[in-house]
């Protein structure tokens, strides 16, 4: 965290709430100041008031939020939403002081009964595999099996359960491109019959962010469509290359013109990554540093970029070390607005920024979606009329 930006607080604890403390921070692996400011936001959640529901083109709920990203891009849509869901303090913080609301923490501790309804449940949950042992048997024995059987233990069967009680015309997930592939392809193949056996039908592609943003970061999104609501023959289309920027960004029109000393490399992380590079090249490996030409897109963004930068490393001349991205030309990269706040510490932002999403793109598939959810409620409400006349 920004320690200007820090109010400092002083107060007494008996001593042995004290050494209670203590020990449960020591056992968390966590820093007292992160422990406190965890009990800060949990007591500030249990406070949040609910948002007052406004003249908005749709509703819909933020899960696995981040700092944020989806959120802008179904809001510039003409969205409002009712409802998010991040676990990370350090996200929540960011979050809140975006946005001025705190996001509500822990998923899997949320009833589905407290989710306000909505029109488009948003979320970029995180990959995890399945198991299939129960599912195995109940198939062995001829019985059914639902999302539940196949999803409880992971975060998308939190997804499913809101789903299934909240029943948003419209979804949109978000992962990473080998989604399909992950665990021998088993975590699509659950996914996607779990999301048809919840009768929604669903729409993925992999779509690379080039274009909106001069980086290559290639994410699957998965669109669906409640079927109970709209019938089972609709035909949908990512279509993101009208909204994409006449001029080509390039990298170079992200970086700021003048940056501090500090995101240089030292001589002994840049001989270091020299070494690591040509070791591997010899091996026939392509691991290494990425220098790109500024006037073309970076590799992709990724959370470790706080650990070295060698992914993206911006030229500064002869003579001179490469050096990392600055916070905020990462959110230029990802297509964050200038006035999107970073409050927290370089590390920090730099993993927020790496696990988010390019929100200009994100804001086209996000009026792709609200486009067909209208010309669907447009087709229903003419069935309703036929029908009574």
């Amino acid at each position: 965290m920004k320690y200007e930006e820090m109010k400092q607080v002083n107060f007494k604890i008996d001593s042995k709430l004290y050494d209670a403390f203590a020990s449960c921070v020591r056992e968390e692996h966590k820093t007292m100041q992160y422990a406190l400011t965890e009990a800060v936001i949990k007591t500030l959640e249990r406070r949040q008031p609910k948002p007052a529901l406004e003249a908005s083109r749709f509703t819909f709920i933020d899960l696995f939020a981040g700092i944020g990203g989806m959120r802008i891009a179904f809001t510039r849509q003409g969205g409002q939403c009712l409802f998010s869901s991040e676990w990370d303090t350090y996200a929540q913080k960011t979050y809140f002081d975006n946005f001025g609301v705190l996001p509500q923490g822990d998923i899997t501790k949320i009833e589905a009964a407290d989710i306000p309804d909505h029109d488009i449940l948003v979320a970029g949950f995180p990959c995890q595999p399945f198991s299939i042992a129960g599912v195995s048997k109940k198939n062995s024995l001829g019985r059914a099996t639902g999302f539940a059987d196949k999803t409880q233990g992971t975060l998308f069967f939190d997804v499913c359960r809101i789903l299934d009680a909240k029943r948003p015309k419209a979804f949109l997930l978000e992962n990473v491109k080998n989604l399909k592939s992950h665990d021998k392809g088993k975590t699509w193949r659950v996914i996607r019959e779990s999301l048809d056996q919840l009768d929604y039908e669903i729409f993925p592609a992999v779509i690379d962010g080039d274009g909106f943003v001069p980086q290559h970061r290639e994410r699957i999104f998965i669109a669906g469509f409640d079927r109970r609501r709209y019938g089972a023959l609709m035909d949908f289309h990512f279509d993101v290359e009208s909204a994409k920027p006449q001029k080509k960004p390039t990298l170079r029109d992200i970086l700021l013109p003048a940056v501090d000393p500090k995101y240089t490399l030292s001589d002994k992380l840049w001989t270091y990554l020299q070494n690591y590079a040509a070791k591997h090249k010899a091996m026939g490996h392509g691991f290494g540093y990425g220098l790109p030409d500024l006037d073309g897109s970076s590799r992709t963004l990724s959370a470790r970029y706080y650990k070295d930068g060698s992914e993206i490393l911006i030229s500064q001349g002869p003579g001179r070390n490469p050096r990392r991205l600055t916070p905020r030309e990462c959110a230029r990269l990802q297509g964050y607005p200038d006035d999107f706040r970073i409050t927290v510490s370089d590390t920090r932002a730099y993993k927020q920024f790496g696990n988010s999403v390019v929100v200009p793109l994100v804001t086209a598939i996000a009026g792709n979606i609200i486009d067909m959810v209208e010309q669907f409620d447009e087709q229903a409400a003419g069935r309703e009329v036929r029908q009574i006349g």
